[in-house]
């Protein structure tokens, strides 16, 4: 369908039932001004012709904080903050992705080689997704697109792997009838995010954004993980989701973020293994003197986090699919806490004045005592906080929250039950 028609069909509410999918009932309404507005900045963006309209979602991380990058286990989910799509297919064989908060030039497709020019660009990306297509054997093709995310930069919402998962799945519905497996399109966009774009990420980030809904990743064999879903619904168990972004900076936080694979690898290292996976608890313990000798008492703490977090996220999982949500807030408030003591990811060890996620998370534990849990958010030293609240105490957690860190602090999400995504045209009667 053309631009126009996209627009009547919002305007005549034929998408209300995709858009209650997709971000739920109470949020339709928005989301249809949102897709109008979209589709009217598309309209002076692309050539007149039929376009297609694409989602991938943001994630949260509910258990494993730092776990992926040893082939740990993790607890994630795709939420409702989404990067939107308006794309036309094209024959030029070159990606043209416009956006409304950055520039990024033309990606020709004739030439997929690394590029040291593109290190650390969305450029790199797209050609890196698309490079990784041919490799697999599968096909690529042009297209142009107009997006717009509201998946909050540096806010452990993923708005990178969002971005990786919404090429992906652009190139598989057009180019491979959409037989590119949501697994695949993980794996596709970690590879771009490693090799082309030059971040040594782990896997959870993509893999969240692209299977959907709550899910947990075991990546001990990490040519194939394996994934399963949880068919969980928290707002049926009466509790939301709330991050909060307490507003300090991640810039010149680099080094820390690489330091906590670095020194847990040290000390997998001596133990004779690669990855913290590939040990235990025993042998951890067993070793701690070597390992506090020659790496360093953080070296060990945060082994000693790993190995207990990648275990938690197992005893999270039992917790949701039995359905006993208190035994779950309890996990997720000893998660916060391993991270806080033992990983040391709540703060910068050398800014003692700028501390906001640990305040963060005591006003949390302060508003919510024994109702609900509480932890640090994603990576941790900056960025957002993350809390299971009772509905009927959102509103005032919220208030209060944003009292102290800024009216749009906090962002209230909703589960989402499918990663990449295409707006069909079969449209709602």
């Amino acid at each position: 369908m053309k631009i126009a028609e996209w627009k009547q069909a919002l305007t005549e509410n034929r998408l209300n039932r995709t858009l209650a999918f997709l971000y739920g009932e109470g949020r339709v309404e928005q989301q249809k001004e949102r897709y109008l507005r979209v589709l009217e900045a598309a309209k002076a963006k692309l050539p007149d012709t039929d376009v297609r309209l694409f989602s991938a979602p943001g994630r949260t991380e509910v258990g494993g904080n730092h776990t992926d990058h040893q082939l740990g286990r993790v607890l994630a989910a795709s939420i409702d903050l989404d990067v939107l799509s308006v794309t036309a297919e094209t024959s030029d064989h070159t990606i043209t992705y416009e956006a409304d908060a950055f520039e990024v030039k033309p990606v020709d497709l004739s030439d997929l080689a690394i590029s040291e020019s593109e290190i650390n660009t969305t450029e790199a990306l797209i050609r890196g997704i698309a490079a990784r297509f041919v490799d697999l054997g599968y096909q690529v093709g042009g297209f142009h697109c107009y997006a717009e995310s509201d998946v909050l930069p540096g806010s452990g919402m993923s708005s990178s792997a969002a971005f990786e998962i919404l090429i992906a799945e652009i190139l598989s519905v057009l180019y491979n009838d959409g037989k590119v497996s949501p697994v695949e399109q993980a794996m596709i966009g970690q590879y771009a995010e490693n090799v082309y774009f030059g971040k040594a990420s782990g896997l959870m980030d993509q893999m969240a954004c692209s299977v959907g809904g709550f899910v947990t990743i075991d990546f001990a064999d990490k040519d194939n993980p394996v994934v399963r879903n949880i068919p969980f619904e928290l707002d049926r168990h009466g509790y939301a989701l709330i991050l909060t972004d307490c507003k300090q900076s991640h810039a010149d936080l680099s080094d820390e973020y690489s330091l906590v694979p670095q020194e847990m690898k040290a000390a997998a290292r001596v133990m004779g293994k690669e990855v913290l996976s590939e040990c235990t608890m025993e042998m951890l313990m067993k070793n701690a003197s070597v390992i506090r000798e020659t790496c360093g008492d953080r070296s060990f703490l945060r082994a000693y986090h790993f190995l207990n977090e990648t275990d938690r996220v197992t005893e999270e999982v039992e917790a949701l699919e039995k359905e006993t949500i208190p035994s779950f807030l309890k996990k997720i408030i000893e998660s916060g806490q391993s991270s806080f003591m033992y990983l040391q990811n709540v703060y910068p060890p050398a800014d003692r004045m700028h501390q906001s996620l640990a305040a963060g998370l005591a006003i949390s534990e302060h508003l919510l005592g024994e109702n609900g849990a509480w932890r640090v958010h994603g990576g941790g030293f900056a960025g957002t906080i993350q809390a299971f609240v009772p509905n009927e105490m959102a509103a005032h957690y919220m208030e209060e929250m944003e009292k102290v860190f800024g009216s749009d602090a906090c962002y209230r999400l909703r589960i989402r039950s499918v990663g990449g995504y295409e707006i069909k045209g079969e449209l709602d009667k």
